[in-house]
């Protein structure tokens, strides 16, 4: 009976599974209104019925897709800031693995340029700081603990901070030349880090 149950758990899980990548493919290819359910239900080879029984509408299923993008997101920038060694280089990668995840479709179209009009702009900024935000306050955390920043107050601090990456991830999304521009917000961003440091360096022997 468990093994039967287990099973079904499974299956389900599955199904859901399906349906979230299959709305991660169409919603990134398509846009959230150039994409319809039954195009996702095909592409995830289950019925209509069967996806109706996981969400209840098409805005569900793209806050679903977000989620799975956000969540990989995560998962790559933590493994690279929390990897150990020195916090400025440690933070540095993080942030230029940031960076290349601007370049990648999924990330630009569903995160950057669907998700404040789909969600809203209130429920898109707090979903953001359940995620991305949530990475990078901790990074900014990290660093104040260090002493390579100002221990100024770290809400403001790491808003700041996440404000200028959210601000280049815009800039890249829209840009003719994603590549160049991601280096260009990787210099600017590099400078603003640097400029804290400075701060926290004043008046001491520490290099940049």
């Amino acid at each position: 009976m468990a093994t039967a149950r287990s099973r079904r758990v499974e299956n389900t899980e599955s199904t859901r599974q399906a349906l979230v990548k299959s709305a991660v493919v169409l919603f990134t290819k398509k846009g959230y209104a150039g994409t319809s359910l039954d195009e996702i239900a095909k592409r995830a080879r289950v019925t209509k019925g069967a996806l109706y029984h996981h969400f209840n509408g098409k805005q569900a299923l793209f806050e679903a897709a977000f989620e799975d993008v956000e969540s990989q997101v995560v998962r790559r920038l933590s493994a690279v800031l929390f990897a150990g060694g020195d916090i400025w280089e440690t933070v540095r990668a993080g942030l230029g693995e940031f960076l290349q995840v601007c370049l990648e479709p999924s990330y630009q179209r569903i995160v950057v340029h669907e998700a404040p009009a789909v969600m809203g702009w209130e429920r898109w900024r707090e979903a953001e700081e359940r995620y991305t935000f949530g990475v990078i306050r901790e990074a900014v955390q990290a660093l104040v603990d260090a002493g390579e920043f100002t221990p100024l107050p770290i809400e403001a601090l790491a808003h700041v901070v996440y404000g200028a990456l959210s601000a280049g991830a815009s800039t890249i999304a829209g840009s003719a030349r994603p590549k160049q521009t991601s280096a260009e917000v990787g210099q600017v961003v590099d400078a603003v880090m640097q400029g804290l440091r400075v701060a926290a360096c004043a008046g001491t022997s520490c290099g940049h």
